[in-house]
Parts: structure tokens; C-alpha cells; sequence
């Protein structure tokens, strides 16, 4: 399965073949008394090492197996190989802990030099990534399987989690299973559904086989799910098995409508394992679906968009393109979309007294949060430009005065003193800019 990972460049994959290998040498060294670990000790890399190797039993058919030390250590040297492949840089340090005590014992100080440089460099690499974000550690779309005729009981209906390399788009995705099961059932026998929307399994043409693909954000262990959906960060990209999708609708059967009576279905997924593992599609074992009503997407999008803010505003090194376009879409007022649109909708005094007041008052203070995130982008963006873009700063400023004075008249309050001074006052290459009076 490595060999075959390896060739078709699947490198997160055939690296985690490459560590279930060590983990059951490292389980039958344990088992023959030979030293103290086994494949738990693995748990900090992949959480599928555990549960799918420890327990190992020595029977006959391993009377010829000859494990030692030696070997063990060339393989979880020749996993760290495989760690660059796949630039998962953060796995070295738990793998070379495995390691590490090894040469100690034996005194092996250039081996213990190589070690400590390889992750001198793999941290300075996890630093470079982490500011580019220029790493991309994969896609999941959630794959279902509609036709008895085609898939039979086993698969009809059946959803799998599919992880794909880098960036790969819904369409390329769709292409290749269509293509591959064209070429088993027949052209014209295969059908693409392209929406996210629940299939109704009795309108069905039994003679075509059906197969629905969704992208689908990855809900890390103990984390909260990005909104942004941003796939170069590792914690989104590894020992992940929770993933969700959203479907929008509205209670005509429409997919969007206007604002206040737009809602939203999250179909929550759990695969049978965590993500990467020795295979790239997983079967999905639970779903669950909840839905949110329209005041509840106003809020969630609107967290979301302060969450993007807030990542941009504190990163160690700010794009300032990305800042830029979030900005853009953040303070140029528009009177039916964004911000306005739903502070119009639900917040508005003749009409906030039909929603639920802690929601009404949760979106209220999001607004806030909003126009604090997006006065702190605003000071970046001072700092960052050249003299060239004052022109367009001083565009961003005042198109940040009106949103903030749109706002304020929709909800009655001036929203200005939740700033400092109600005052936006900046310096650019040593020209002083004040908007105050936009």
C-alpha cells in the first residue's frame, strides 16, 4: 500500500502506512519483552495507531518474524522521511521522541546531531508555512452512492469522507468518479448531483447510478470549526474525522431568498477513522443535521466575519493583499448585502421584537465586535501601505464612517464610543490621515 501511495504522490497516505509498519514492530518488540512501548506510544501522530494496532498477537505464523531494535529504528527513520514528503513538519517532533531516547542509550551523538537538525529545520519550515500559507494539506468532500443496481446493499446510500491532494476543485473531483464509473457501468449510466441538498431516494431512476459530491469543512477534535475553510492549517488537516457541510434553503423550497427568511441545514459527519490514514476515502458512521433559522445565520456569518478579521489582524506576519480584499467586503456599505442587510432585517426597532432576544442581543454585540475588528484592519492597513494607497485608505476610512453611521441609526445607539473617542486617526508614511468627520 506505501509502494502504491508513493506512486500515485498520495504522500500523507503512504506515510501513514509507513507508521503503522513501525508501530507494529514497536507493538511485537513490547509483546516479546524486548522494551516498554508499543503502537500506543504513537497516539501523539495518528490516533488510528492505537486502536488499530495495539493488541497484536504472536502466533505460529510469526515464529519466523525476527524484529529487534535495529529495525524498528530504521523505520521510524525512514518514517521521518516521509514527514517531509507530505510537509507534515509537525509530526517529527513526537516521531524523533520515539527515536531520540534510542541513540541516547547508545551514545550515538552523530545520529543525535542529525535528529536535532533535521528539526531545526522542520520547525523553521512549520514557521515559513504558517505565515505564507502557502501549504495545502488537502480537501474532504463527502461522497454518497445511490443505485442498489450499481453499488448493491453494501454501498447504496452509503456516504464516505474522500481526502484529495492540495487544492483540488468540485469539479475535478466529479470528473474523476465519473469517469471511473462510466468506464464500470457505462457511459449515460452515471449521474452527477452537483447541489448539497437531501436526495429523495424514491425519485430515483432505478436504471442510473447516482452519485452525489459535497466539499465539506474538516471539525478538528476539541476544536470549533473555521468558517474560513482555510486547508493549509494543520490543525484542520490532521487527526480529523468530524466534518460538516451547509445547505441553504428557505421554507418555499427555494435555495436562497432574501435575508430574513434565509436559513441554513449543517449536516454534522463522523468518519469511522481520522484523517490521513492508510486510505484516502472513509466510510462516514454518523450524521447528524441541525438548522438554523434566519436570525441564527445572521449571527454565525457575522462571527464569522469578525473570526476572519481577527485571524488577519493578529497574525504574526499580516497579508496585507488578504487584508485588503477583507476589508473591502467588510466596510463598503451596501444597502441589501452584508452587515446593513441583516442589522435592516433583525435589529431594526420595529422588527427586532419578533426575534428571540438573546439572539437579537447576541447579533448586537457581534455588530460591535465587528466594528471594533474592523477600526484595529484599518490601523494595519495605515501601517502597511506606501504612500501610493493613502488615496485608497482615506476611501476605506470613509466608507468605514458610514457603515459604522448606518448602524448606529438602525440600532438607535451611536456606536462610534465603542471606539476610541468615536475618533479614526492614523499615520501613513508620515502623512496624517483623520476621518473623523466622513
Amino acid at each position: 500500500m506505501a509502494d502504491l501511495h508513493t506512486r500515485n504522490q498520495d504522500h500523507d497516505e503512504a506515510l501513514c502506512c509507513q507508521l503503522h509498519i513501525a508501530a507494529l514492530m514497536a507493538e511485537y518488540l513490547k509483546l516479546r519483552g524486548l522494551q516498554a512501548w508499543g503502537a500506543e506510544a504513537f497516539a501523539d501522530i495518528s490516533m488510528n495507531i492505537p486502536r488499530d494496532e495495539v493488541g497484536l498477537k504472536i502466533d505460529e505464523g510469526m515464529a519466523d518474524v525476527h524484529y529487534n531494535e535495529q529495525a524498528l529504528l530504521d523505520q521510524l527513520m525512514l518514517c521521518t522521511e516521509y514527514v517531509d514528503k507530505a510537509e507534515r513538519y509537525e509530526l517529527l517532533g513526537p516521531l524523533y521522541r520515539l527515536v531520540i531516547p534510542i541513540y541516547e542509550r547508545r551514545k550515538d551523538y552523530q545520529a543525535l546531531l542529525a535528529c536535532y537538525q533535521h528539526l531545526t529545520k522542520a520547525y523553521a519550515k512549520v514557521i515559513e508555512v504558517t505565515n505564507s500559507g502557502k501549504r495545502l494539506l488537502g480537501r474532504f468532500y463527502r461522497v454518497a452512492f445511490f443505485g442498489k443496481a450499481f453499488f448493491g446493499e453494501d454501498e447504496d446510500g452509503v456516504e464516505f469522507i474522500y481526502k484529495e491532494p492540495k487544492l483540488t476543485p468540485l469539479s475535478e473531483i466529479s470528473e474523476k468518479l465519473q469517469q471511473f464509473y462510466e468506464q464500470k457501468f457505462g457511459a449515460g449510466c452515471v449521474k452527477m448531483i452537483m447541489d448539497s441538498a437531501p436526495v429523495k431516494r424514491d425519485e430515483l431512476d432505478a436504471k442510473v447510478a447516482y452519485i452525489q459530491v459535497t466539499w465539506v469543512r474538516a471539525a478538528p477534535e476539541g476544536m470549533v470549526a473555521s468558517h474560513s475553510g482555510s486547508e493549509g492549517s494543520f490543525e484542520r488537516a490532521h487527526n480529523v474525522r468530524r466534518f460538516v457541510f451547509e445547505t441553504p434553503f428557505t421554507r418555499d423550497g427555494a435555495a436562497r431568498g432574501p435575508v430574513h427568511h434565509q436559513r441554513l441545514r449543517l449536516t454534522h459527519l463522523t468518519a469511522e477513522s481520522w484523517f490521513p490514514y492508510v486510505k484516502r476515502r472513509i466510510p462516514v458512521t454518523e450524521c447528524q443535521v441541525e438548522e438554523k433559522s434566519p436570525i441564527e445565520v445572521a449571527v454565525s456569518e457575522m462571527e464569522s466575519q469578525v473570526a476572519e478579521l481577527n485571524e488577519i489582524v493578529h497574525a504574526k506576519a499580516p497579508d496585507i493583499k488578504k487584508l485588503q480584499l477583507r476589508l473591502q467586503g467588510s466596510v463598503y456599505v451596501q444597502v441589501n448585502a452584508g452587515p446593513i442587510a441583516y442589522a435592516n432585517a433583525f435589529l431594526d426597532s420595529t422588527l427586532a421584537p419578533m426575534y428571540p432576544d438573546d439572539l437579537v442581543d447576541k447579533l448586537k454585540a457581534t455588530f460591535k465586535e465587528f466594528l471594533t475588528v474592523c477600526y484595529a484592519a484599518l490601523q494595519l492597513n495605515a501601517r502597511l501601505i506606501s504612500s501610493d494607497q493613502v488615496s485608497y485608505q482615506e476611501a476605506l476610512e470613509a466608507n468605514y464612517y458610514k457603515l459604522s453611521n448606518s448602524l448606529s441609526a438602525i440600532l438607535g445607539q451611536p456606536l462610534h464610543d465603542i471606539l476610541v473617542n468615536g475618533n479614526l486617526s492614523t499615520t501613513v508614511t508620515g502623512v496624517e490621515l483623520d476621518c473623523s468627520n466622513a
